[in-house]
């Protein structure tokens, strides 16, 4: 599956679930992934919850739900693979995916995740 031409094409809500090392789970609303590249995906994320879990268990699991009728979207696989934490390369990469939202003093990292298996949303088969 090509993911950065499904991402650029589809609109929707993506949730992206991630545990820390005791299992305890947490869902939080993400918007698209950056695709970096066939394999990998980022995330900007601010030092909250998901980011805590996933710096103690690397696994997560992202879902995303097309806008629009029906059950149509995307369950990807992830493992954490790498971090950016340098504001200029994090811009940078931020502003050739997507119109750059409001600057935030808050510290932001851009989270890297190979992508280990795409699912459909509903059902078992891959997109």
């Amino acid at each position: 599956m090509d993911l950065k031409q499904y991402f650029a094409e589809n609109r929707g809500t993506g949730i992206l679930a991630t545990s820390d090392a005791g299992g305890n789970v947490d869902a939080a609303i993400y918007a698209r992934p950056y695709v970096i590249d066939e394999d990998t995906l980022a995330f900007s994320m601010l030092e909250r919850r998901s980011f805590a879990n996933v710096q103690s268990n690397p696994k997560a699991a992202y879902m995303f739900i097309e806008a629009g009728q029906g059950h149509e979207g995307v369950r990807l696989y992830l493992t954490m693979s790498g971090e950016e934490t340098d504001p200029d390369t994090i811009e940078k990469i931020k502003s050739r995916h997507q119109p750059r939202r409001m600057p935030t003093e808050a510290a932001r990292h851009l989270v890297y995740f190979k992508v280990g298996q795409t699912r459909v949303l509903v059902g078992e088969g891959e997109p």
